[in-house]
């Protein structure tokens, strides 16, 4: 057979295998071998880059930071760090190839406030080993299948599922089943800003994680899809203290559950669409379900488009927005606060996302940026159906020796229509902020829990 000829073969298979729904498999052993040798044990590239401002992995930071307590405010590891240079309006032109849009927006529209001051890069995103060795088996068992709820990935398990991602609805899987602990605790505060910067306290909350995913004993065969617990308590304002939410994600997001308990109702309801554009109850409708934490939405109302890595400029070891004493000291009038908001070069995998014909959602257009070293969507820009660039969403990664991790806590979004700002998991005035915890049982996270929890 010439060569030609198979290579049309093979783009065939694989243009039906898509079409029809069939599985597509994980890479082949001798690529899945690179994670042992060039690339890090998570999938990115070992080496640093040419001019040495992007350093090599070395393992990451695992030893934690003198002073460190579980579930206290966690030290920062690199207090001493000067900014190596500072961008603003003034200076936007020089970086801009290294900024999202959304940044660039930001720096014009508060040239006498908003600033990104870059420190030196500091690689400390770690993960136990049975993550590492998890990841390196997923690499070659794991494979994308079609769900009602569009592709899902099948045969991964306690590990990134795609660290030598071929496409973007598997870089994207790779965020939402990324290592973060298995099990934690965190009490934390959420903010709306309005356009004339009026601070808007919306949130006192205290929430429950838990990751079945990574449960250190379970195994692709014993596992049934469900990936994410979390409930959530409103403990203030007044008037929304009692409130709660409890939410028991699948893979296939039609399996998804989630119920609200509100105390005006007195009574526990099952929500009949947490998805997608759906705005969230916690945030005052601010912030839609498929924001949270960047992106948490269902793969099958968008096409996505793996463009490839670059350098930027992304939110890095931000355990220094965890130092002030007061979250009015992090939330600004209009955003962050520059002086508590550290910002790194690193590379990131660039994935776009439009939507489907057929589909429908307020953002038509999306563009996300992902850390190689922790698979954290640390930036995402947002257009909508005219066209302009509508909202931006963050995420402040935090590193975390003792888990050891690099985790995103404060996260939120900006409004680039309505000028306005939601941020949460605020957690500068609380005395337990993300606390590792034993593993819960399976009860706490169900409607009948979170009905005990939400009376007062």
């Amino acid at each position: 057979m010439s060569k030609p000829f198979t290579l049309q073969c093979l783009a065939a298979a694989a243009i039906l295998a898509t079409a029809c729904g069939f599985s597509v498999a994980g890479v082949s052993a001798d690529e899945a071998a690179q994670l042992k040798s060039t690339l890090t044990p998570m999938g990115a590239e070992k080496a640093g880059n040419k001019d040495g401002s992007i350093p090599a992995w070395t393992g990451g930071l695992t030893t934690p930071t003198p002073g460190f307590t579980n579930g206290g405010r966690r030290p920062d590891p690199f207090a001493a760090d000067k900014p190596l240079y500072s961008v603003n309006a003034k200076n936007l032109a020089e970086h801009a190839a290294k900024l999202p849009d959304g940044v660039k927006a930001l720096a014009q529209r508060h040239p006498d406030s908003f600033r990104v001051d870059v420190y030196p890069t500091r690689r400390t995103a770690a993960a136990p080993q049975y993550v590492y060795d998890n990841t390196f088996k997923n690499a070659t068992r794991a494979k994308t299948v079609e769900s009602s709820a569009g592709s899902i990935p099948e045969g991964a398990y306690a590990g990134v599922p795609f660290p030598i991602p071929k496409s973007g609805i598997e870089a994207m899987w790779n965020v939402l089943l990324r290592w973060r602990g298995e099990s934690w605790y965190s009490e934390f505060n959420g903010y709306t800003v309005t356009p004339e910067g009026k601070r808007v306290l919306v949130q006192e909350t205290r929430n429950d994680y838990q990751m079945p995913y990574y449960a250190p004993d379970g195994s692709p065969e014993k596992f049934g899809g469900e990936h994410w617990l979390v409930r959530s308590v409103n403990t203030g304002p007044a008037i929304r203290a009692g409130e709660a939410i409890t939410g028991r994600e699948q893979l296939n997001g039609d399996k998804t559950q989630v119920w609200v308990y509100l105390t005006g109702q007195r009574r526990v309801r099952k929500l009949p669409n947490a998805c997608c554009d759906t705005p969230t109850p916690f945030s005052a409708g601010v912030v839609s379900f498929d924001e949270v934490e960047g992106f948490s939405g269902r793969m099958d109302r968008f096409d996505w488009k793996l463009v490839g890595k670059q350098e930027m400029l992304i939110p890095y070891n931000s355990n220094r927005s965890l130092v002030p004493a007061k979250d009015s000291d992090l939330i600004g009038e209009h955003h962050l606060n520059p002086d508590h908001v550290r910002w790194e070069l690193h590379r990131v995998w660039v994935v776009e996302a439009a939507l489907k014909a057929g589909q429908r959602h307020t953002s038509p257009k999306s563009r996300y940026y992902i850390d190689e070293d922790s698979w954290i969507l640390v930036w995402g820009d947002r257009w909508d159906a005219k066209g302009q660039l509508a909202r931006s969403q963050f995420t402040l990664p935090v590193a975390m020796p003792d888990v050891p991790a690099q985790a995103a806590v404060t996260w939120g979004a900006y409004d680039h229509v309505a000028r306005t700002l939601f941020a949460t998991l605020v957690m500068n005035q609380q005395k337990v902020q993300y606390k590792v915890q034993k593993r819960y049982s399976d009860s706490v996270f169900t409607p009948d829990a979170m009905a005990g929890e939400g009376l007062r």
